[in-house]
């Protein structure tokens, strides 16, 4: 399992994005997407997950964040899906809570090849700072659908947005580095009965 990177473009009429990826990095990240705290988000992936990240995204920001955030997760999404291959020796299925302060944030992942989102995220505001915290679901269906995962996230608790999204992000982070990482006792092996996923 070696060279698990990506280089991706994906270029529309509402936003160019651009995603290098390295799963086996050490969490850089090089993150310019125009929107602040979307970046403070994307950060806690490459660190929280230990991924080498670059993302550079011009959008129609002018409107609002929506075709940006959501593009990022498509082309994120597409990039780890190519990075990760045939997903021969990796663990699959990861998983974690991540609490900070009064928030605490479950991610579930599963590399399944089949791709949903079921999220339940009851955010405390509707903005912060220049992030709309709806685009948090776009952003999760946009990767979902192109990494071809299966993926449940659950704020359990939470007073602040700030924090319920950043636990979120991190847990996320944390679920897809256990998922990733590879399986010495299945080395080579799809983890599937199936044989394939």
């Amino acid at each position: 399992m070696t060279n698990r990177t990506a280089d991706l473009r994906r270029d529309t009429r509402e936003t160019q994005i651009h995603v290098r990826l390295d799963l086996d990095g050490s969490g850089e990240a090089r993150l310019a997407t125009g929107i602040g705290f979307f970046d403070h988000m994307l950060d806690q992936i490459a660190r929280h997950g230990l991924i080498d990240l670059e993302i550079e995204a011009r959008g129609d920001l002018h409107i609002d964040g929506h075709h940006t955030v959501e593009d990022v997760g498509i082309t994120l999404g597409m990039a780890v899906a190519q990075a990760v291959g045939d997903k021969k020796g990796i663990t699959r299925y990861g998983h974690a809570y991540v609490p900070l302060d009064e928030a605490l944030s479950r991610v579930v992942v599963d590399f399944s090849g089949r791709p949903g989102l079921h999220m339940h995220v009851p955010f405390k505001a509707g903005m912060i700072g220049g992030f709309d915290t709806q685009l948090a679901y776009e952003f999760f269906q946009g990767f979902a659908n192109h990494a071809g995962v299966t993926l449940h996230i659950d704020n359990l608790k939470g007073d602040n947005a700030h924090h319920q999204c950043e636990t979120v992000f991190k847990a996320f982070a944390r679920a897809l580095r256990m998922a990733l990482t590879p399986d010495p006792r299945s080395a080579g092996v799809i983890p599937s009965t199936k044989g394939s996923l």
